[in-house]
């Protein structure tokens, strides 16, 4: 290592659409494990009341015999866990999420691990210099269980575009 040279600076950022192709797949770690500080907090500012968050007697009298971790709570959770490798400081506008879905419980213990798969591009008519990526988040406890997917849609920006904005 030449120790003449300066050090360098790095700033970390998401990709920008031109950095991406369909068919990419981006494994998110570490891993979140859900406590249940997370799912009281998460539920009572979301005003979610629902007694399979906060009930555990109740809870223990339905079907998965203990209290769920919130829906909502899984779902931002496994998009905020692609921000730091996707998205940061390269999005311009989530447009859309769709398609969710839960297929398996996420319990106060489990460990959430989220993946992400670019699955379709183009680029926008409207706003040159700009993308619009479509990308499947899988959310899986870590027993391998899928717990959680979505699609979502965001608008991001292209490198050169990001480039002359920043000269």
């Amino acid at each position: 290592m030449d120790e003449s040279a300066a050090p360098r600076t790095v700033v970390q950022r998401g990709l920008h659409y031109d950095e991406l192709a369909v068919g990419d797949r981006f494994l998110h770690r570490p891993g979140r494990t859900a406590t249940e500080a997370d799912n009281m907090l998460f539920s009572s500012l979301t005003m979610n009341t629902q007694a399979l968050h906060l009930d555990a007697a109740y809870s223990e009298t339905q079907p998965f015999q203990q209290r769920l971790m919130n829906s909502m709570w899984t779902l931002a959770t496994m998009v905020g866990a692609s921000v730091a490798q996707i998205t940061q400081g390269t999005l311009v506008a989530q447009l859309g999420l769709s398609d969710v879905s839960f297929p398996a419980p996420l319990f106060h213990g489990d460990t959430l691990y989220t993946e992400t798969e670019i699955v379709d591009m183009r680029l926008s008519a409207s706003r040159p210099g700009q993308g619009i990526v479509t990308m499947t988040h899988t959310g899986r406890n870590q027993h391998g269980a899928v717990v959680a997917v979505a699609t979502r849609v965001a608008l991001m920006t292209c490198r050169e575009a990001a480039q002359e904005g920043s000269s």
